[in-house]
C-alpha cells in the first residue's frame, strides 16, 4: 500500500502487484474461502491488539515498474563501499581471499545449483562430489571423518561441544577469552541458557597479554572433572599461532576432557594439522576455500574427527560414504548414519542440521582440487610473507605499534595508543582514502588499548601494503 491509497482501502491490497501473482483479489478471496476465513484480518486475530499496528505504515509509493525498481536499488547500492571499490584489510572471521573463476563455474552448474534432493542418478553424482569434499578436507586436517558443512564456524564449534558433552557425560566447556564475539555468541546459543535441560556451562580462560597466546596456568586452574571439552583455535583470533597447543591438549586429556581445535584451513599449508598435537575433534570455516564473502548467509563450517564409532555416532551432520557395488570395480556413494540426524529422528536427532551451505561443499572441493598439496603450501607461505611484510611496514609508522610482531599467520594486532587517536577515527580516515582498516578490537579486548586486527591475504600486493602504510603515516601525522 502507499501513502496515496484512500483510507477506506488501506489494509487491503486492491491492485495486482507485478511481482506477486497471488495479489489478485480473486485469488486472495479463493484462498480465504478454502481455509474458511472471511477476511485477512481473521488470520491475525490471535495476535493481541496492543501488539499490532493500528495505523498504516508511512511507506513511499510502490515501484511497479521493473526498470524503475532496478534504478532505485542500484542507487541504494552505490551508497555502499565494498571490497571491489576499496582496499580491504578486514578479517576477524571472514576474509577476502581469491576465488578462482572455476569455483563459481562448477558450483553454478544446474546439476549442483538447482536440486536439493534429486533423482537417484543426480544424487549419485552429487554424493560423489560431496565425498571428494570430505576426503580432501580430511586429508588437510589429518582426520578420517568429515561431515557435510554446517552453517558457520560458530555452528561447527557449538555442535562439537555438544558432541563432546554427549561423549563424556559432562556439562562444562572451557573456551578462550580471545575469540570472535560473533562465534562465541553462536557457541553460547548451542550451549543453551541455564534454565534449559541441555545447558552446558561455558567457562572462559585467559590469555597472556605479552605473547597473545593462551594462559596455561589459568587454563589448568579451571580444568576439572566437570570439563567436557577444551576449545582452542590455531591460529587464534588475534592471528597468533598457539605454539603450546600440544601442552594444552595434554592438560585437557589428563582431566578426561575432549580437545576441540578450531582452525583456518588455509593455514594448514604451512602449519601442522590439529591431529598432530592432540585434537579429538576439529572444526573451522570453509569460507577461505573458494567461497565469496557474504553477509546474511552461511559461509560454511566443518566438523572432523577420527574414524571411531563413538565419534561417528555423535555427528549431527550428514556423512557421505563410498562402497563397492555388485559390479566388480564399480563404486557407489551414499549418505550414511542418516537416521541419527534431524532428517531421521527430527527433534530427537543429534542436534539440528540443514542443507543451507551444501552448495559451498562443491566450491570447496573444486578449490582444494585446484590447489593440491603444493598449492596450499605455496599459498600459505605467500600469506605469511605478505602479512609479516605488512607488519614491518606498519611498525615503522610513528604512532603505530604491532603488538605481537612474530609467530602470527594472516592477521596481526596494531595498537594506536601512542598516536592519541582511536581506531574508529583512524578507520574513518582510511575509508576516505578508499581503504578499509583493521577490525576494531577496543570494544572486545579493551586491555589491548586502541587496537585493530589487520588481515593480509594473497590478494594484497606489495603496492597495496605500501599504500596502507603511507596512508596510515599521513593520518597519524595530523
Amino acid at each position: 500500500m502507499t501513502r496515496n491509497t484512500p483510507a477506506k482501502l488501506r489494509g487491503v491490497m486492491t491492485f495486482t502487484h507485478p511481482f506477486m501473482a497471488n495479489s489478485v483479489c480473486s485469488i486472495k478471496s479463493e484462498m480465504l474461502a478454502v481455509i474458511g476465513a472471511s477476511s485477512v484480518e481473521e488470520l491475525f486475530e490471535q495476535i493481541p491488539a496492543d501488539h499490532r499496528l493500528s495505523k498504516p505504515l508511512d511507506l513511499p509509493p510502490a515501484l511497479r515498474s521493473e526498470a524503475e525498481l532496478r534504478r532505485h536499488l542500484l542507487g541504494l547500492l552505490k551508497k555502499n563501499g565494498d571490497c571491489e571499490s576499496h582496499l580491504s584489510f578486514l578479517g576477524g572471521g571472514c576474509w577476502q581471499h581469491h576465488v578462482p573463476a572455476i569455483c563459481d563455474e562448477i558450483a553454478g552448474r544446474s546439476e549442483f545449483l538447482t536440486p536439493v534432493w534429486g533423482t537417484p542418478a543426480s544424487d549419485h553424482g552429487r554424493n560423489q562430489a560431496w565425498f571428494e569434499f570430505t576426503s580432501q578436507l580430511g586429508e588437510l586436517v589429518d582426520m578420517e571423518i568429515v561431515g557435510l558443512p554446517v552453517y558457520s564456524w560458530g555452528c561447527a564449534a557449538g555442535h562439537a561441544i555438544r558432541m563432546a558433552s554427549r561423549l563424556t557425560g559432562r556439562r562444562e566447556v572451557l573456551v578462550p577469552r580471545i575469540i570472535d564475539p560473533e562465534r562465541l555468541s553462536v557457541i553460547g546459543n548451542y550451549c543453551q541458557p541455564e534454565a534449559m535441560p541441555g545447558h552446558i556451562r561455558m567457562v572462559e580462560f585467559g590469555f597472556d597479554a605479552t605473547s597473545g597466546r593462551i594462559d596455561l596456568v589459568d587454563l589448568e586452574a579451571k580444568l576439572s572433572e566437570k570439563t567436557a571439552a577444551v576449545y582452542l583455535e590455531v591460529p587464534n583470533y588475534l592471528g597468533v599461532i598457539e605454539s603450546e597447543a600440544a601442552a594444552i591438549a595434554a592438560l585437557a586429556h589428563r582431566a578426561g576432557a575432549e580437545v576441540i581445535v578450531g582452525v583456518d584451513p588455509i593455514s594448514l599449508g604451512v602449519l601442522a594439522p590439529p591431529a598432530a598435537y592432540g585434537a579429538d575433534i576439529v572444526v573451522g570455516t570453509t569460507q577461505p576455500l573458494g567461497v565469496h564473502m557474504n553477509c546474511g548467509g552461511g559461509t560454511g563450517g566443518f566438523i572432523a574427527s577420527r574414524d571411531e564409532e563413538r565419534y561417528a555416532r555423535e555427528y549431527p551432520s550428514l556423512l557421505v560414504s563410498i562402497a563397492e557395488t555388485i559390479v566388480p570395480g564399480e563404486r557407489g556413494f551414499g549418505l550414511s548414519l542418516l537416521h541419527q540426524s534431524s532428517y531421521g529422528l527430527r527433534e530427537h536427532g543429534k542436534d539440528w542440521t540443514g542443507n543451507s551451505v551444501y552448495l559451498w561443499a562443491i566450491a570447496n572441493a573444486v578449490y582444494m582440487a585446484l590447489l593440491g598439496p603444493q598449492g596450499f603450501r605455496e599459498l600459505g607461505e605467500l600469506i605469511v610473507q605478505q602479512a609479516h611484510y605488512a607488519a614491518r611496514r606498519i611498525s615503522d609508522v610513528p604512532g603505530a605499534e604491532v603488538v605481537f610482531p612474530t609467530g602470527f599467520f594472516k592477521e596481526f594486532v596494531v595498537r594506536f595508543d601512542k598516536a592519541g587517536k582511536s581506531v574508529a577515527e583512524i578507520n574513518a580516515a582510511l575509508r576516505r582514502h578508499g581503504i578499509f582498516g583493521g577490525h576494531d578490537l577496543s570494544p572486545i579486548l579493551p586491555e589491548l588499548g586502541q587496537a585493530a586486527l589487520y588481515a593480509v591475504t594473497e590478494i594484497h600486493s606489495k603496492g597495496d601494503i605500501d599504500r596502507l602504510a603511507e596512508t596510515l603515516a599521513e593520518i597519524l601525522r595530523r
